[in-house]
């Protein structure tokens, strides 16, 4: 049917824009005004996001486009309940509580005819990781969830697809652990950098491609959450220094760097990147709640002390 092809156009134009911006932008995190803007296919605008979650832009006949998660709140908590299930597969809830409610009969037919979608998921407000192609693989009136599949095409590639074959539903979980990672780790980035107004805590470097988000307490301790107090937005340089505990901080926020490193006599890199940075009080964020947690602290630069 013409209606068929011409859908499949828009969305694979949809594909490409979001290919495009995200080499632009060299990341998978792209702003709301981009994704809201859209791009122009045959004289018509084609948003990639809308105000409500599942989202049809008006080029599109009948099956939405997309499907949103808001970002959390400041106290960690989400509007939405989307969670992924031991099943390594995303619950998307209903628009309302309402199965025949136009927007959740959009993507019913989405489900049934098999056709991909974007899945937008927000980091910060503002700011969403965007993943496609996906696939809404299950619908449960009773639960009011959608089930989606997230990255399917790679599922394809390993060969078999039987939803109930263990291999699929390891592979599947693998993927999705994946993504969830990826997930994980820009929105601890963009909630970091945010929070130290994108520049290095150290240096003041304000470049933010140059910019990453580092743990005190690692992922795998039992502190270790990705919250804003148990990070430090630090360059490259001195992320790899902190990690290899060349370079510590203390609970009252100071630099400290390794006796040997703190002696050695080289190149300008090492007396102005690291050597001149010695006892030098780090830039901490105004809100309270969003400064590194001294006993976060204390327990890192004991560590480092150890290993110096």
């Amino acid at each position: 049917m013409m209606g068929d092809e011409f859908d499949a156009q828009v969305r694979n134009a949809a594909f490409e824009f979001l290919k495009t911006e995200c080499r632009r932008a060299g990341s998978d995190v792209l702003p709301r005004a981009v994704l809201a803007k859209g791009f122009d296919y045959q004289g018509h605008p084609v948003a990639i996001l809308g105000p409500q979650g599942i989202f049809k832009p008006a080029i599109l006949p009948e099956m939405p486009l997309s499907i949103t998660t808001a970002p959390a709140r400041d106290d960690g908590t989400a509007p939405y309940p989307d969670v992924v299930g031991n099943d390594g597969l995303l619950r998307y809830c209903y628009r309302g509580t309402n199965p025949q409610h136009h927007e959740n009969v959009g993507l019913r037919r989405a489900h049934e005819n098999g056709v991909p979608l974007i899945y937008c998921h927000g980091v910060v407000p503002g700011h969403y990781v965007v993943v496609w192609p996906v696939y809404i693989v299950g619908d449960s009136p009773k639960d009011l969830t959608f089930t989606v599949s997230v990255e399917e095409r790679r599922l394809v590639s390993f060969g078999t697809m039987d939803p109930d074959d263990r291999e699929t539903v390891g592979r599947r979980r693998y993927i999705t652990r994946e993504v969830q990672q990826r997930l994980h780790q820009e929105g601890f980035r963009q909630r970091v950098l945010g929070a130290y107004r994108q520049h290095c805590a150290v240096c003041r470097l304000r470049h933010a491609e140059l910019l990453e988000a580092a743990h005190i307490l690692p992922d795998g301790h039992p502190k270790g959450e990705p919250v804003v107090s148990n990070g430090l937005a630090l360059c490259k340089l001195h992320h790899a220094a902190f990690d290899l505990n060349i370079l510590g901080i203390s609970p009252d926020y100071r630099v400290d760097l390794r006796l040997d490193v703190l002696q050695e006599r080289d190149g300008p890199m090492l007396k102005h990147g690291l050597q001149g940075f010695h006892q030098a009080i780090i830039w901490t964020p105004n809100r309270l709640s969003w400064k590194p947690n001294p006993e976060f602290l204390e327990e890192r630069y004991s560590a480092f002390k150890k290993a110096s």
